[in-house]
């Protein structure tokens, strides 16, 4: 959380480990009570109802409860003891203050039974299409720290990871060429031990978290999978037979790859993809797009997009040509007529990268076979 790690946006390879003083898990805290002493430590989302004594009898000086369950007279203790204690909030679709990312079956819990508007994923975003527009500044806290709680578990996740993230237009259908060349892309990122990181929307981002979970298969799975999600090619039509496709997938073929999605709340027509197996899902749009090029510490790739995809282009080319975020990082763009013709930002890119250290880390391919080669050879620029 914030008062451990203050800045919610910096990079996986900035974290110091050795600093981490928070606590989310049972396992951990049982560890740590067992010194006798709680002092100082950020206690994140565990239910301590069954830890009464542990909380009595243990100093909690300077320590932070959030979101913890604990009977009162504990907490009552732990308050006079010099902690601060907030306490879980009732008949929230959410938790506020998570210690871990999200995964798919979480999100999607009661698909399969009651369809996708039952699941968490889609009362938080009906919460937040409630909450977004009356003013009420408990709700915007919530949001707040519910987003830097996710930054701090993204962050921990994703620490000594070569990160490479791949961004494409949510439009993309299933079934097409396309679709199944992203996720022939992230395979292969996923195969080179690179860990994929997307928009974790559907599109092209699901077909590259896609490749990525059916790296550790043989080939033929992802043929395989291509062919079942084919029978549900767009979000849609229907989220949920969207989903229940994914979902038939994973349990065709359990134990795929893992990869990162980084989703939004604040474009609910887009369900988050359900083969990323770590989710960052955020409320604020621009937290969740500046934090995905900031750990995308490996480079970024950009397949044909629309709006979205011109924007990130830019988002990511602004501190590699002022290198705020140090040695600009590579950018490979994905077909030469998309670019160049159609939305022709490769020229725009180029003339802004003239004389610049970031004009040896960009490339323009024809096709997403070539990337990883244009990537290793981006990658060894930055480092020549």
């Amino acid at each position: 959380m914030a008062g451990v790690h203050w800045n919610s946006e910096s990079p996986a390879s900035d974290r110091h480990p050795e600093h981490d003083r928070e606590i989310e898990s049972l396992k951990e805290f049982d560890q740590v009570a067992s010194t006798g002493s709680l002092a100082g430590y950020r206690i994140q989302s565990i239910d301590l109802m069954d830890r009464t004594f542990a909380l009595l009898s243990t100093d909690t000086a300077e320590s932070v409860f959030l979101g913890c369950a604990m009977e009162p007279d504990a907490a009552a203790k732990v308050r006079a003891g010099g902690a601060l204690v907030f306490p879980p909030i009732p008949d929230l679709p959410f938790d506020p203050y998570r210690g871990s990312l999200y995964g798919p079956e979480a999100l999607f819990e009661g698909l399969v039974d009651a369809g996708y508007d039952a699941t968490p994923d889609a009362l938080t975003y009906h919460w937040y299409q409630d909450t977004k527009s009356d003013g009420d500044i408990f709700a915007s806290m919530l949001r707040s720290i519910h987003d830097d709680a996710v930054s701090d578990a993204l962050d921990e996740h994703l620490a000594g990871a070569q990160v490479v993230g791949i961004m494409g237009g949510h439009a993309l259908e299933r079934g097409s060429a396309a679709y199944a060349g992203a996720a022939r892309l992230g395979r292969r990122l996923a195969r080179d031990g690179l860990t994929v990181a997307t928009g974790g929307g559907p599109g092209a981002m699901e077909a590259a978290n896609l490749g990525a979970y059916a790296a550790p298969f043989e080939d033929e799975m992802l043929d395989s999978a291509l062919e079942i999600l084919s029978k549900a090619p767009h979000f849609g039509p229907s989220i949920t037979d969207w989903a229940r496709a994914a979902f038939d997938v994973r349990r065709s073929r359990p134990g795929g790859g893992s990869s990162v999605g980084i989703p939004t709340w604040f474009y609910g027509h887009e369900p988050p993809n359900a083969f990323a197996s770590h989710i960052a899902k955020y409320f604020v749009n621009a937290v969740r797009e500046d934090g995905l090029l900031a750990r995308s510490n490996a480079g970024v790739v950009f397949l044909p997009g629309a709006a979205g995809t011109v924007q990130e282009i830019f988002d990511n080319a602004t501190p590699n040509y002022y290198q705020s975020r140090g040695e600009p990082t590579p950018m490979v763009l994905v077909n030469r007529a998309h670019w160049t013709e159609k939305l022709p930002t490769w020229p725009l890119l180029q003339a802004l990268a003239v004389d610049r250290p970031m004009a040896t880390r960009i490339a323009l391919v024809d096709s997403v076979d070539e990337v990883p080669d244009a990537l290793v050879r981006l990658r060894g620029e930055a480092t020549s």
